[in-house]
């Protein structure tokens, strides 16, 4: 199947031989992800390490007194 396929591939134009590219790329990339059970355990320490950084104000969602004219 091998060479049929890279016979097909240069068969078309640079384009879509790109685009072969890309997609193999692609597939290369999404069954070559670690799964979450085999993350390290050094990973596994360093989850959470910015809890408690961030924050949001209490009036986050209301609006500002410069915008209510607007609305």
């Amino acid at each position: 199947m091998g060479e049929h396929l890279l016979e097909e591939i240069k068969k078309l134009p640079f384009e879509q031989q790109k685009e072969v590219e890309d997609f193999v790329g692609y597939l290369t990339a999404k069954y070559t992800q670690p799964k979450p059970e085999d993350i390290g355990e050094h990973r596994k320490k360093n989850m959470g390490w910015a809890k408690g950084m961030i924050w949001m104000a209490d009036d986050f969602n209301e609006t500002p007194e410069d915008f209510k004219d607007y609305m």
